[in-house]
């Protein structure tokens, strides 16, 4: 667990901030600039169970800030970011706020296990162009989720 914070916070060291006319800026890398995403979930056990049957994900679960959180898989020599499920008091599902895309290599199946293990889908598979395909559903906890899958290169 030390790792995934000790990277975390190298993550958001080398992203840094700086202050410019008494505002807190993002300072410009070549990093990308999302290091760090909570869901926020009623239920931890439901939601790990929803998760773990969609994506077939692991989750280590911890006690942070009074928070209970089960945190996403994460290696720090792949790509990408991770982040966790979090249920406290400052954490409301919600099907109007920010929208995380997780990748999939099957948005049809995705979808599919999805509404099985209590989801709803909200946007069918659609088309992105050379991006691949999109799609949106609704969780065990009543967040909106969204799937993409990359465009298979022949």
């Amino acid at each position: 667990m030390k790792t995934f914070y000790t990277v975390l916070l190298v993550v958001f060291l080398s992203f840094g901030c700086t202050t410019k006319n008494n505002e807190t800026v993002a300072a410009k890398s070549a990093t990308n600039p999302v290091v760090y995403f909570e869901i926020p979930v009623n239920d931890v056990n439901r939601a790990i169970r929803f998760y773990k049957a969609v994506f077939s994900f692991d989750f280590e679960q911890e006690i942070i800030d009074g928070n209970q959180m089960a945190l996403f898989p994460f290696n720090d020599k792949s790509k990408g970011i991770s982040g966790a499920l979090a249920k406290g008091e400052i954490y409301k599902p919600t099907n109007n706020g920010v929208l995380i895309y997780f990748k999939t290599n099957n948005i049809n199946q995705t979808l599919k296990l999805a509404v099985k293990n209590g989801g709803k889908i909200l946007y069918p598979k659609t088309s992105n162009g050379d991006l691949g395909f999109v799609a949106e559903f609704k969780d065990s906890e009543g967040n909106r989720i969204a799937l993409h899958q990359e465009k298979i290169k022949k």
